[in-house]
């Protein structure tokens, strides 16, 4: 038999090898897509409002003034929000007070109705003030007490006199109890000498009790700030 020398053998099946590595070889593949780069903005954090009067009293809360034997304490302990409001007067319904007031009123010998202006309403603010003291003590007028809302300041609209009867609030208007309408006055020592007694203000309807205080100098040196919230 013949043989093939080892060499030969060996160089054809390296031939072979090569032809069938060739045929199976495959082509490059393409290189993977670079994945997307997302951002996230950054979110610069709005600081908050800062509250106008951080040390304000909650409703309730009492506030001292005077000096000496002449001290009192005051506190505004309830409000009241009216779209309008209906009052009745003996004598500001009388014909001597309707001729004076130069037109009739809408109803005679009854009710009246109070409206405010658009989009407003009626804030009915409620106050106590008391003498502390051995002495009478010398209460604001209401002139002191006023309303602020966002920077905005209101204050107080009077009723027409002192025999003024709102439907619904068995007070009287705060001054008329101290003395003349729109004043300040003496109060006596004593609990039964302390005057309740509110103030109305004329706010936007679409504020939030919050966002209102009331705002009073109870003397030179004392200012009270009441938050309506």
């Amino acid at each position: 038999m013949k043989t093939i020398p080892l060499g030969v053998a060996g160089s054809g099946l390296l031939i072979v090898l090569l032809l069938i590595g060739g045929c199976t070889s495959t082509a490059p593949q393409a290189p993977l897509p670079t994945p997307a780069v997302v951002t996230t903005p950054l979110v610069t954090p709005v600081p908050p409002t800062p509250v106008p009067y951080p040390d304000a009293l909650k409703l309730g809360q009492e506030a001292s003034f005077g000096t000496g034997d002449k001290t009192g304490k005051a506190t505004v302990y309830r409000t009241n929000v009216m779209q309008n409001y209906t009052w009745t007067s003996p004598s500001w319904n009388s014909p001597s007070e309707q001729a004076e007031a130069g037109s009739p009123l809408g109803t005679q010998r009854g009710y009246n109705t109070a409206t405010p202006g658009p989009g407003n309403a009626f804030l009915f603010v409620f106050i106590k003030a008391a003498s502390t003291g051995s002495n009478s003590v010398y209460a604001p007028s209401p002139k002191q007490f006023v309303v602020s809302i966002n920077g905005q300041t209101y204050t107080y609209q009077s009723v027409a006199s002192a025999d003024v009867t709102i439907s619904g609030i068995r007070q009287n208007q705060y001054d008329y109890l101290l003395g003349n309408g729109g004043t300040g006055g003496y109060i006596l020592p004593g609990v039964s000498n302390a005057i309740d007694g509110y103030l109305i203000y004329e706010v936007p309807a679409s504020v939030l009790a919050e966002k209102t205080y009331l705002l009073c100098n109870l003397d030179p040196e004392t200012q009270a700030v009441w938050n309506l919230g």
